[in-house]
């Protein structure tokens, strides 16, 4: 794609990278036929391309967000499904951040949107906040008819009606065999899984235990920045890395690692592009592209140990729904389905499977009506294979797809330490008893 940005614009370093992907699109509308807006939509304006000329049209007359841009890059879900089909290797994602940054930095959103938008970015990632959040979402369930009459109400009842219930069984993990140690390695606790489901991140530290891997988890860090910064809050989402970047520096230097853990795919795509969020900075990027190096998806460090087999009968159907952010954003397509199947797992590909389930980090919620009609299409298609289980690799699906269907949704990782010998997933309570 031809562009014509000024020097000035050039100048600055966020441009100069999207200048250059820009060029790299060579207008082959591959991208619309696996854009999940564009297949609901069909306008040229919710797909990739059409979003593309939007953007450069933007940067390259140096313009504020106008309404129309708004609501098109509103729309999209980040599932870089996109970047996965392009042939060009146009890198979208960082174009569509830095599209969204700008839009926070020159438009003024409608007070209830900005209301709203703030209200998340500073609950979610905050889990002394989120508790009594999700409280009070499931005290007012009884009267949400009502509430969703009010300005910003299909956000409200679409919130009310995702907040889970807050009944978390929390399990002690065992005791490390130090004789027995093979590894070593941080695991990222972050913010709304260790509310919502912290039986992930139990899973995920009995199952390296018992495979003789130290594992800890540093005092000081959190939430990774993914959900403020696919909002547009970059200066949010910068400190957060920095924040996190700073702590693992610290166990590296002191105690070292073989590898930082993450559990949520949607937090993973975001850590290992620390290097790249803080590339212009000197005192942080070496130390940022250091921790987005050893940065590694559960299912990607596992993939590399001799896992133990099955201690108990699997066997059950299981369909693998595979997060946006695990197979377009960190391109791990194998290594979990091979897990599940080592485990004795009957493991089943969902169909569409390249078609984002609509969750998105806070999408489900600023955009309930697509959300929704992505949520029917991928539960269909699951439900299709008839599975006993469905399993997943990021909370935000697992929230998302468990609210469209009665089939026991759990993340990957806790099957695999159920078979290796750990307590049953919440979720399988009263299925697999």
């Amino acid at each position: 794609m031809q562009t014509n940005f000024s020097l000035v614009a050039l100048a600055e370093s966020h441009m100069r990278e999207s200048e250059k992907i820009l060029r790299a699109c060579v207008h082959c509308g591959f991208c619309t036929a696996t854009c999940p807006t564009y297949l609901l939509l069909g306008d040229e304006l919710d797909s990739p391309r059409g979003r593309i000329y939007l953007i450069k049209d933007m940067f390259e007359n140096e313009k504020p967000a106008s309404e129309k841009v708004v609501k098109h890059i509103d729309r999209c879900l980040s599932c870089l499904s996109c970047m996965t089909t392009c042939p060009s290797g146009v890198h979208y994602m960082h174009l569509v951040d830095h599209a969204r940054a700008h839009i926070t930095e020159t438009y003024k959103r409608p007070l209830i949107d900005r209301v709203l938008r703030s209200a998340l970015a500073a609950v979610l990632p905050n889990p002394k906040w989120l508790r009594p959040a999700l409280f009070a979402a499931s005290v007012v369930r009884p009267i949400k008819k009502w509430l969703v009459r009010l300005p910003g109400g299909t956000q409200l009842g679409a919130m009310i009606d995702l907040a889970p219930a807050l009944r978390p069984r929390k399990h002690a993990p065992p005791e490390l065999n130090e004789g027995n140690r093979r590894g070593r390695v941080a695991i990222l606790t972050g913010c709304a899984q260790q509310v919502i489901a912290p039986g992930i991140n139990d899973a995920a530290i009995r199952l390296l235990r018992r495979h003789g891997i130290e594992v800890t988890s540093p005092r000081g860090e959190g939430c990774c920045g993914a959900l403020v910064h696919h909002m547009g809050y970059e200066d949010s989402a910068l400190d957060a890395a920095r924040r996190n970047v700073d702590v693992w520096t610290r166990e590296l230097d002191e105690n070292g690692l073989d590898a930082i853990i993450v559990t949520a795919s949607g937090c993973g795509t975001t850590v290992k592009d620390y290097g790249f969020m803080l590339r212009e900075d000197k005192a942080y990027a070496s130390k940022a592209a250091r921790v987005s190096e050893l940065a590694q998806d559960i299912s990607e460090y596992l993939h590399t140990l001799r896992l133990q087999g099955p201690t108990r009968a699997t066997g059950q159907l299981v369909a693998y729904h595979s997060a946006c952010s695990m197979q377009h954003g960190q391109r791990i397509v194998d290594q979990p389905k091979s897990l599940l199947t080592q485990m004795g797992f009957v493991v089943s590909d969902v169909p569409e499977g390249h078609i984002c389930c609509g969750s998105a980090g806070t999408y489900n919620v600023l955009q309930p009506e697509i959300a929704g009609q992505l949520r029917s299409r991928k539960v269909a298609n699951i439900e299709k294979l008839k599975p006993q289980i469905i399993a997943s690799g990021n909370l935000g699906c697992i929230t998302q797809i468990g609210a469209g269907t009665a089939i026991p949704i759990v993340h990957t990782v806790e099957l695999l330490d159920w078979a290796t010998g750990g307590p049953l997933p919440d979720a399988m309570e009263g299925n697999f008893d």
